[in-house]
């Protein structure tokens, strides 16, 4: 009996054991895991400091630029300053689309895009940045793709942006192709490229927010750790999926497929926003209802140009005061103002004038479209916002019709004469420098180094025209490469 019960103690000790030694395992594991999340974040945070403050730097330093007025190129300026405003923005906005994906609120919009012209400006954007680096920029598109499609345009071209940055900066030599078809509705979007591939290791997590690949750390390669994770949350939220196939040394190839339906009419005129200098027709009266003076200047500058009569009110009761005095065709209202939101106004402009009245939302308050209010708008845009988005809800809520000009300052610069090779023996200190600034993240001083190079030969050399290009897309490690290069050359 002793021996039985004895056998049954050492069984019982042995299963304690074994539970003991299972909750350990687990524990462990999610030690392992808590402390790879910890250090994911920590390199998140360090490379965020980095991504921040360089666009912040150029950003400053421009705007003091122009405030001082020392005879610059303003426009080179602005560029400038527009871009870094750019990188910001896709920052910001990438953590709070993560963050809205994780908490199962993303709202998606129902755009007609002119989809042709979203692949152009895919490759105005990327080409620059790919010969900047030495490689081919394709785009491989059939002839007959519809000329609209409907989707959400803003997500789609993130989702573009994230993968053809991706291709370019993970390639050292070779290619990158954005490949296009669509049937029956379906888009399929290939992004390939002959870049450093991706570890089979890595392919389990290039997805995980935070993380990089092994190849892209080895390599010093910028960024968050944000893109891919966004890229497939969004395809998904879009109904679409998301694969990629990648050999280390050899290249990585990303496919998204998605269902974007052709609309069933066709939209008001979309001229490119850089040719608009006016619309047909009588001309046509716009609200501005901020509270911000600065906002209702800026939309006044932009549009008073093309013949729009402005009207400025900083208050929601204004608004409703002043439309009743003289109707306008369409109000931009902003959602948090002092007295009555945006949202109060919205519903007591259409209360008194009825669906006649066109009224946009145009708020820095990117999260807060809601249901229940749709009613008493027309339209959402978010702040900060491209003109071109401007002028194409201006045109949708108007129907106008917009007139062109004819730029011919490229087709100039095309025809001017070419120049020899500039003095790269005697831009030997400043091309060392830059290398040296490189490292630094010194972008002003980048700057101040590109510009003496230029200074030692007049009118236009490719190889400045690139370090700029760059420059601009913050692109450190491709300036890094032209400088290397011109060192060569100059022997």
């Amino acid at each position: 009996m002793n021996s039985a019960r004895a056998s049954e103690s050492i069984a019982a000790l042995k299963a304690r054991i074994a539970e003991l030694e299972a909750a350990q395992a687990k524990l462990t594991h999610e030690k392992a895991a808590a402390e790879a999340a910890n250090e994911a974040k920590s390199r998140f945070l360090a490379n965020v400091s980095h991504e921040i403050r360089s666009p912040l730097n150029s950003i400053y330093g421009y705007a003091q630029l122009l405030e001082r007025q020392d005879g610059r190129d303003a426009v080179h300026a602005a560029k400038i300053i527009r871009r870094s405003s750019e990188h910001l923005t896709n920052l910001v906005e990438g953590l709070l689309d993560l963050s809205q994906v994780e908490s199962g609120i993303l709202r998606l919009s129902r755009d007609v895009i002119r989809f042709p012209a979203l692949l152009s400006q895919m490759v105005d954007m990327f080409e620059p940045q790919a010969r900047a680096r030495g490689l081919q920029f394709h785009l491989e598109r059939p002839d007959n793709l519809p000329e609209f499609v409907r989707g959400d345009q803003k997500r789609l071209r993130q989702v573009l942006i994230n993968l053809i940055a991706n291709a370019v900066k993970f390639t050292a030599q070779g290619h990158v192709t954005l490949r296009v078809h669509y049937r029956s509705e379906l888009a399929t979007f290939e992004i390939d490229d002959s870049g450093i591939g991706i570890a089979a290791d890595d392919l389990e997590r290039i997805f995980d927010p935070f993380e990089q690949g092994a190849e892209g750390a080895a390599n010093g390669a910028a960024g968050v750790g944000l893109g891919l994770s966004i890229t497939q949350a969004l395809v998904s939220i879009m109904g679409g999926e998301i694969s990629v196939q990648s050999s280390p040394g050899k290249g990585t190839c990303f496919s998204v497929r998605l269902m974007l339906s052709q609309p069933m009419t066709q939209p008001a005129d979309r001229t490119p926003a850089a040719t608009v200098s006016g619309y047909v027709g009588p001309r046509r009266r716009i609200m501005v209802v901020d509270d911000d003076p600065a906002q209702r200047a800026m939309l006044r500058s932009l549009l008073e140009p093309l013949g729009f009569e402005i009207c400025e009110v900083s208050d929601g009761d204004s608004a409703i005061a002043q439309a009743a005095r003289d109707l306008p065709d369409l109000i931009f209202l902003d959602i948090t103002m002092p007295g009555r939101s945006g949202w109060e106004t919205a519903r007591g402009l259409r209360d008194i004038h009825g669906s006649d009245l066109r009224i946009v939302m145009l708020s820095a308050d990117a999260h807060e479209r809601r249901a229940d209010d749709a009613a008493g708008n027309d339209m959402f845009v978010a702040k900060p916002f491209e003109f071109s988005v401007l002028l194409d809800v201006i045109s949708a809520q108007l129907r106008l019709q917009w007139t062109k000009i004819e730029d011919d300052s490229e087709a100039a610069t095309k025809a001017s004469p070419p120049h020899g090779p500039p003095p790269w023996a005697e831009a030997r200190p400043h091309l060392n420098e830059i290398e040296r600034l490189v490292r630094m993240g010194d972008v002003r001083g980048i700057e101040n180094e590109i510009d003496a190079i230029a200074r030692l030969q007049s009118g236009s050399v490719p190889l400045i025209d690139d370090m700029r290009n760059c420059l601009d897309c913050f692109d450190l490690q491709g300036l890094v490469t032209l400088a290397k290069g011109a060192l060569r050359d100059a022997g």
